[in-house]
């Protein structure tokens, strides 16, 4: 099922496509096209990334904050389908939406290969990333309402994660696993059994 992808605020797309242009931050030692063409990359596939800072008491719905939208970076030549050449990160300032940085790295290619698993799964979902700092994870967070604010929400019981490679030990990169049964195993607490994590 296609994935439903929020637009990106336009401050913060702008924020990445200048940092293109501009030859002390272009990503991987390119510098801006001399002439009108522009950058020789273009972004696409804006995924808002949600930090998870921990749970309420009992069954309480975990805590999350969005801290900024990332980017995979494509070449304009390159075919549909064409492994990303890297992503920009933007950050909430008090001016708005910022250009952070670029990078590149496993995250990056197993960020594609997620959303590509993701379009195959039943259901329409809205693609989201979930950081996990104490774990250092990052996961594909489908959420299961497409038209959510993008602001708001914490991942829902029946709203799917894909842990991005590399996972933590004992966790299965690329494998869906329910958030309800997989968000209390990375915090020590109990989960209801997930047919998905017994799949990996």
């Amino acid at each position: 099922m296609p994935l439903h992808f929020r637009s990106a605020p336009a401050d913060a797309a702008r924020s990445v496509l200048a940092a293109l242009r501009a030859p002390a931050s272009a990503p991987r030692g390119r510098t801006p096209a001399a002439d009108s063409a522009g950058p020789s990359l273009e972004i696409e596939l804006p995924l808002p990334v949600h930090e998870l800072t921990g749970f309420g008491p009992g069954n309480a719905a975990p805590y999350t904050r969005l801290t900024g939208w990332r980017f995979l970076l494509r070449e304009k030549a390159a075919p549909s389908g064409a492994p990303a050449a890297g992503a920009a990160e933007t950050l909430l300032t008090s001016d708005g939406w910022a250009f952070a940085y670029f990078c590149g790295g496993p995250y990056v290619a197993s960020s594609q290969r997620a959303l590509r698993q993701a379009e195959t799964l039943p259901g329409l979902h809205q693609p989201r990333l979930l950081s996990v700092p104490r774990r250092y994870m990052l996961t594909l967070w489908l959420h299961a309402n497409p038209g959510a604010d993008i602001d708001k929400g914490a991942p829902e019981p029946s709203d799917l994660l894909i842990p991005l490679a590399p996972a933590p030990p004992g966790i299965a990169a690329h494998v869906p696993h329910r958030a309800d049964a997989l968000l209390p195993l990375l915090t020590g607490r109990s989960a209801p059994s997930d047919p998905l994590l017994r799949s990996g």
